[in-house]
């Protein structure tokens, strides 16, 4: 794909009504952008306001201005997004309703949502809600977890909140570094970076997260293959227009409203990618490319990885490295081909069949699992932003 391109919908081969899940579900609302000014407005808050005074940004991160401030990052690069710290309110007591309820009453089925499963817990968070409050403190199949959402870099993660022990509490700090949320957590009061994965200023500086695995996904597909889930409530607690998107066109424009350190033209700005890294090197993968292959072997660092999409707008990462017996010490890394009749993938090695899920379904390796890993998704801009090292996947006639 040129660099000149900067379609928000993957160009699919799908059926049109499926190209336009995204737009449909981030952009439904025209009002979306006047109701989030007017709600800053009535708040005493502007959304351009930039206030990055090292300062305010050790007070954030529980020093006090006589203390030398650890930090990873530069503080000058850390700027106001608007709101103060919590001005975009995480939630952290959330209520769940059926995906019946959920159908019924607000959610429709190309709206966008996070889904995580976690020791048999199936939950979906859905973006009209998260994007009015960017965090949701959870606990699902026993891990505590924050599931986040960053509207400006369209960049989702789910993080184990477990800090050196402790289950911690997220919120939002009101400030962004390279426009992307900039999280404290409320016990030691250290700024988290979302798209790093890690603490960069106070205590924590240069602490990783957890990440775990998750999916983005329009609501009738989660729903599909998981109809026993639970649904993030709009009953939040909060006073929010969730029918509405306070971003309005800003997913569809290629203009970025915050400064950011590094910036490429390979790729349009907001071309959504998979990004992925491994002992320092990075790659990132065009999700439509995904999409239209359906599976892509490749390699990343030292790890042999294939990435698939069996279902609309949703990529899974797996090792493709494994054992062929359980007895055998050797590993064997699979070459894995879609099969669209059965719409499951099978390897060249022993012609067995696997699932979206990594499950081996028929054939000689039934009943393994391989493992799946952790990526980013989001725009181009913030990939390229913290990895101006990037290798981009191109498709060409050899792969």
């Amino acid at each position: 794909m040129s660099s000149s391109s900067s379609n928000f919908v993957p160009d699919q081969s799908q059926p049109k009504t499926k190209k336009t899940i995204v737009v449909v579900a981030l952009s439904a609302i025209a009002a979306g952008m006047l109701t989030f000014m007017a709600f800053l407005a009535l708040n005493g808050t502007s959304l351009l306001g930039i206030d990055s005074t090292q300062s305010q940004i050790a007070s954030f991160s529980g020093q006090n201005n006589n203390e030398a401030t650890t930090q990873i990052v530069p503080l000058d690069q850390i700027v106001s997004g608007g709101p103060p710290r919590d001005g975009i309110p995480s939630i952290d007591n959330p209520k769940f309703v059926s995906p019946e309820e959920a159908s019924s009453n607000f959610l429709q089925g190309s709206d966008l949502v996070i889904g995580l499963e976690i020791n048999g817990d199936v939950r979906a968070y859905p973006l009209k809600i998260l994007v009015w409050h960017e965090i949701v403190n959870d606990d699902v199949g026993g891990t505590p977890v924050a599931v986040t959402y960053c509207p400006l870099c369209f960049t989702s993660q789910v993080f184990n909140r477990t800090v050196d022990g402790q289950a911690v509490e997220f919120g939002t700090s009101g400030k962004l570094y390279n426009s992307n949320l900039v999280m404290y957590d409320r016990t030691s009061e250290s700024l988290w970076s979302q798209a790093m994965a890690k603490g960069i200023v106070g205590k924590h500086a240069g602490k990783d997260l957890e990440r775990i695995p998750f999916d983005v996904a329009a609501w009738n597909e989660w729903k599909k293959l998981h109809p026993e889930g639970k649904i993030l409530s709009i009953d939040t607690g909060f006073g929010r227009p969730y029918g509405a998107d306070p971003y309005g066109n800003y997913y569809t424009e290629p203009n970025i409203l915050f400064p950011v350190s590094h910036k490429d033209d390979r790729l349009g700005p907001k071309e959504i990618v998979i990004g992925l890294e491994d002992n320092g090197k990075h790659k990132a993968y065009l999700i439509s490319d995904i999409e239209n292959k359906k599976v892509v072997n490749d390699a990343i660092g030292s790890k042999q990885i294939a990435l698939v999409s069996l279902e609309p707008f949703m990529v899974r990462v797996f090792d493709r490295s494994t054992q062929l017996e359980s007895s055998d010490s050797q590993v064997t890394t699979l070459q894995l081909d879609y099969e669209s009749s059965s719409n499951l993938l099978v390897d060249k090695e022993t012609g067995t069949k696997w699932n979206f899920d990594g499950e081996a379904v028929e054939g000689r390796m039934n009943g393994k699992s391989l493992t799946r890993l952790p990526s980013d998704e989001g725009f181009w801009f913030s990939w390229v932003a913290f990895h101006p090292d990037t290798e981009v996947y191109m498709v060409n006639e050899n792969n």
